[in-house]
């Protein structure tokens, strides 16, 4: 028996590089939500317990805030999809 696959060659590889850039877009979007707020708020923190001395706490505050801002943030990209699908 014949083959009567009406694929063209190299549809199948298109439709994987598709998806897999789609899915590295993704992972980078989730990264910089999480990393930015956190580092930032982290080194942001550190430089105000330098400037006015109170070691650890600015930069322990900034941490914390910083992940809460994160959880927030892929909170947001988590629920945003979702909403889309169900218009």
């Amino acid at each position: 028996m014949a083959d009567t696959s009406t694929t063209t060659p190299g549809s199948h590889t298109a439709r994987s590089k598709s998806v897999a850039s789609a899915v590295l877009l993704d992972m980078a979007d989730t990264t910089w939500r999480i990393f930015v707020p956190t580092i930032g708020l982290l080194l942001l923190g550190r430089h105000f317990d330098l400037k006015f001395g109170t070691k650890p706490w600015l930069m322990l505050v900034g941490v914390a805030v910083g992940a809460l801002l994160a959880a927030l943030l892929i909170r947001h990209q988590i629920v945003r999809p979702t909403e889309e699908k169900t218009r």
